[in-house]
C-alpha cells in the first residue's frame, strides 16, 4: 500500500516548481492549489485556480502541473479541476509568498 502523506508532500514538493511566469512564487506558495487528494492505487486529484480567468498562461499552465505531478513516483494518474470558485485573492498567498513580493 501507498503512503499517501509521503505521496501527497512529493507532489507539494513538485508543484513548488511550477511558477506563474508573471509572479516570481510558485503555485502552491500563491495559494492556488486549493485540494489534492490521492487513493489507494495512487490516483491524484488536484484542484486548482489561477489569479484570473483572463491569466495568460491559462493554456500552459494547468498541463505543466498536470505533467509535473504525474511525473512523482507513486502518482498513477492525474485528475486536474481547474475551478475560478472560489476566487483566488491574495489573502490565500502562503506568509512566505507574501513577503517575497512585499506585502509584509
Amino acid at each position: 500500500m501507498i503512503d499517501k502523506g509521503k505521496l501527497e508532500q512529493e507532489v507539494i514538493q513538485k508543484l513548488k516548481t511550477c511558477y506563474d511566469p508573471e509572479i516570481p512564487v510558485d503555485i502552491w506558495e500563491l495559494g492556488l492549489i486549493y485540494e489534492i487528494r490521492i487513493d489507494d492505487e495512487g490516483n491524484t486529484y488536484v484542484k486548482m485556480t489561477l489569479t484570473s480567468p483572463n491569466c495568460p498562461v491559462a493554456e500552459s499552465l494547468p498541463p505543466e502541473v498536470k505533467e509535473k505531478v504525474k511525473s512523482v513516483k507513486g502518482v498513477k494518474d492525474v485528475y486536474l479541476d481547474l475551478v475560478f470558485e472560489p476566487s483566488w485573492t491574495m489573502q490565500m498567498m502562503s506568509e512566505e509568498a507574501k513577503l517575497e513580493l512585499g506585502f509584509l
